[in-house]
């Protein structure tokens, strides 16, 4: 199965939020998250739960746990990108339903004009 390509979602202004977010977070919370995004590259549409699951109208997120904090990173698919949107850190079972209406935001915006929005790790 060829790799999926994951790209990070760039705002409008350059700022790429989900950068911003790891920047912030402690080490071991970066290690598991940067795990789970190579999970993401490497299985695509097949990844599952515990590790992603769909929440609704094309966003999904990718789960990590680390002691008792759950981080949450949204994602899309277009085309034959994996597109990370935004995150989170969830002390409730579910991701709020307003993290969610942001990503479907940013990602209907990324679907009108891909360039501009990504962001790609080298």
């Amino acid at each position: 199965m060829p790799q999926t390509q994951v790209v990070f979602y760039r705002e409008d202004d350059g700022t790429v939020p989900l950068l911003e977010w790891l920047d912030a977070l402690p080490r071991p919370a970066v290690v598991k998250c940067r795990v789970k995004l190579d999970r993401l590259k490497e299985l695509g549409h097949e990844l599952r739960r515990p590790e992603g699951d769909y929440l609704r109208d094309g966003i999904y997120e990718l789960r990590v746990r680390l002691g008792r904090v759950n981080y949450r990173m949204l994602y899309f698919f277009y085309q034959d990108i994996a597109a990370v949107v935004s995150h989170g850190v969830v002390k409730e079972q579910r991701v709020p339903p307003k993290d969610i209406d942001r990503a479907i935001i940013a990602k209907d915006r990324f679907g009108k004009d891909p360039s501009r929005h990504t962001h790609q790790e080298t």
